[in-house]
C-alpha cells in the first residue's frame, strides 16, 4: 500500500492531498499542530507533528504542506533528522523538463511548467499554472505563487517567495528572505532582505 502523511492541514494541503492520489498513494493522513482543525476537506486529522515516529515506523512517506517557509524548512528538516522518507509530489499537467532537479520535498502543482537546465530547491513551492524558464535557480523553501513567473537565468534565494502573478526578468539575481508582492515585476538584482511591490518592484519594508 502506498500512503502518504501531510504535515499541515489546510487548503494547501488540500491540493497537496490530490496530486498524492494522482501520483497513485491509496492512503493519505494528515497531521496539524493546530488541535482545533479536526478536518480538511474530506480528510481526518489523525495528530499533530510530534507524532510521527509511529508513522515513520509504519512506513508512511511524508511532506509537508505549510505555506511558511521557515517552519515548512524546521519540520522537513525534523522528519529528515528522524530519517523520515519525504518526497517530491509533482502533478500529472506540470511539464518539467527532462534535466530539472527538484530537492527532496518540493511540490511542483498543476499546470506549472519547469524549464531546461534549471534547479528547484528542497521544499520548494512551484504552484499552479507558475513558470520557471531556462537554467534558473529556486532555493530551498521558497515558493513562486499562482500564476508567477522568472524569466531565464534567474536565481532566487533560500525562503523566497514569489507573489501571485509577480515577474522577475531574465539575468536576475535575488538574495534570500525576499518576498516579492503580488503582480509586481522585478527589473534588477536584489541584494537586501524585505519586501518588495510595484513595477519595478521597490523594497517598502
Amino acid at each position: 500500500m502506498h500512503k502518504i502523511v501531510i504535515v499541515g492541514a489546510s487548503g494547501h494541503g488540500k491540493v497537496i492531498a490530490d496530486i498524492a492520489l494522482l501520483n497513485g498513494y491509496d492512503e493519505v493522513l494528515f497531521l496539524d499542530d493546530n488541535p482545533a482543525v479536526k478536518i480538511v476537506g474530506e480528510y481526518v486529522v489523525v495528530g499533530s507533528s510530534s507524532e510521527v515516529d509511529s508513522f515513520i515506523d509504519d512506513g508512511y512517506d511524508f511532506i509537508v504542506a505549510i505555506g511558511n517557509a521557515a517552519i515548512r524548512e524546521r519540520i522537513q528538516n525534523n522528519l529528515l533528522a528522524k530519517c523520515a522518507k519525504v518526497v517530491t509530489l509533482i502533478h500529472p499537467s506540470a511539464s518539467v523538463a527532462y534535466d530539472v532537479e527538484i530537492g527532496v520535498g518540493a511540490v511542483v502543482m498543476a499546470g506549472a511548467v519547469i524549464n531546461s537546465g534549471s534547479v528547484i530547491g528542497s521544499g520548494c513551492i512551484v504552484n499552479t499554472c507558475s513558470s520557471v524558464d531556462h537554467d534558473c535557480v529556486v532555493g530551498d523553501f521558497s515558493h513562486v505563487s499562482v500564476g508567477a513567473h522568472t524569466a531565464g537565468t534567474v536565481h532566487m534565494g533560500d525562503r523566497c517567495w514569489l507573489g501571485i502573478g509577480a515577474v522577475i526578468s531574465n539575468n536576475i539575481n535575488v538574495c534570500d528572505d525576499v518576498m516579492i508582492g503580488a503582480g509586481a515585476v522585478v527589473v534588477k538584482d536584489i541584494s537586501e532582505t524585505g519586501v518588495y511591490v510595484g513595477v519595478p518592484a521597490r523594497k517598502v519594508k
